[in-house]
């Protein structure tokens, strides 16, 4: 039922390759990689130097004047930014008050202002600002940027942010499906949001899970993660809503499926069963079989128990097939951005339907037994989209997936 089908007509991103989703697309399907020394805070003690920054990122330089960027972190910041772009690519920006009364925000995040406040908590040791340590700590809240948005722009709809690791932006997008599903807001303002931190990257370094050049999915010698930052944002609607205004269209939320592996706080189900279960819940919550999908923007860290442990689940979901569906890592060019991780990779899957082409997985030289089926290492592929299954596993076992489809007016392609 029409009332039921939920739409994408935005879409925004800052990432380490493109400042905008055009942008984005260009560089995904020139196979550009965004890896490179980090500069925004020193490295010098640690075993790795590299992760997909965000080069220069100035706020005021991607937000209009007449808002405000007060007490707005990097995190908050890039968020801001997805969200404006998305929103004028929606012709949303500027809209009635009665539409802002009811728009939703819905934001995941994981470090949020923790780049911040590890500035003040250095100057609060340095003796500088003390008497002001708590009010700027409680200035960089790390779910602060769905308040930002919503705050700045006026949007009074519901309001949520996600933080179940990597699989918050994710989350984002298929609460804010539910959110118009249920008519508790006709758009909604979702996606997600993560900085580089100085606390981020000691933790992943003292796990020993960052490959100290760049990432490398799937690949035998893969040695692990290459952190990364950024923010993506989706606009979703109402399918009725959108045809009364004549809104462009760039694909649909068809479903999401959610699960927990139960297994181990950081490390994945080997045998991806919790990743198969959020797959098997995706597919059956958008009535899509297994032989309908075209492509699987993979979670793909380059940890060796992660790609191993997707692929399993792949194969538990796919049989025989999942050797012919064509699977990839975004993050091979942008790194693992945490938080938002899910939502970029969302924009990445829109992408790939609305100009026809599957990002490839870069880096790769090495085939491992393990890792077999088909992940894209030649190059970007052209290819005619009609389901795309995006995969996020988070630590703690927090699994999402989501799947998006080609927008058609009989209803989508839910063979």
């Amino acid at each position: 039922m029409e009332q039921n089908r939920v739409v994408i007509t935005g879409l925004g991103t800052v990432n380490s390759i493109a400042r905008s989703a055009p942008e984005f697309f260009r560089a995904l399907q020139a196979g550009r990689c965004g890896i490179g020394p980090v500069t925004v805070f020193d490295t010098s003690d640690h075993r790795t130097h590299t992760g997909g920054e965000v080069a220069r990122f100035a706020a005021r330089e991607m937000i209009p004047r007449r808002f405000s960027l007060k007490r707005m972190s990097r995190a908050d910041g890039m968020a801001m930014a997805a969200a404006i772009e998305a929103l004028s690519d929606a012709d949303l920006f500027e809209v009635p008050d009665r539409l802002r009364s009811e728009m939703g925000v819905v934001i995941g995040g994981g470090a949020g202002g923790m780049l911040e406040c590890e500035a003040v908590y250095r100057d609060y040791l340095l003796g500088v600002g003390r008497g002001s340590a708590y009010s700027r700590f409680a200035s960089f809240c790390c779910a602060s940027s769905a308040d930002r948005i919503a705050s700045r722009l006026g949007l009074m709809g519901p309001k949520t942010t996600f933080m179940t690791a990597c699989s918050s932006g994710a989350m984002a997008i298929g609460y804010a499906r539910d959110l118009i599903q249920m008519n508790m807001a006709p758009v909604v303002v979702c996606g997600g949001t993560e900085p580089l931190c100085r606390l981020t990257y000691a933790a992943f370094n003292a796990l020993q899970a960052v490959d100290p050049e760049h990432c490398k999915p799937f690949d035998k010698n893969r040695q692990g993660l290459s952190l990364g930052e950024g923010a993506g944002v989706l606009i979703l609607e109402a399918l009725s809503h959108a045809r009364q205004r004549g809104a462009r269209i760039y694909g649909e939320v068809l479903g999401y499926g959610v699960s927990c592996d139960a297994h181990h706080m950081t490390a994945p189900d080997p045998e991806g069963g919790g990743a198969a279960l959020a797959m098997r819940r995706a597919l059956d919550d958008a009535g899509v079989s297994p032989e309908a999908v075209d492509y699987i923007n993979a979670h793909g860290t380059a940890t060796p128990a992660n790609d191993s442990m997707e692929t399993r689940g792949i194969k538990a979901v796919f049989g025989r097939r999942a050797y012919r569906i064509p699977v990839s890592s975004t993050k091979s060019m942008i790194g693992h951005t945490l938080g938002a991780a899910g939502a970029i990779e969302g924009v990445a899957s829109v992408l790939a339907i609305q100009h026809r082409f599957i990002p490839p997985t870069i880096h790769h030289r090495t085939p491992d037994p393990q890792c077999d089926l088909d992940f894209v290492t030649e190059g970007a592929r052209p290819a005619d989209l009609n389901i795309v299954l995006s995969n996020s596993f988070a630590f703690g076992g927090n699994n999402t997936a989501v799947v998006f489809g080609k927008f058609t007016d009989s209803g989508g392609p839910h063979a």
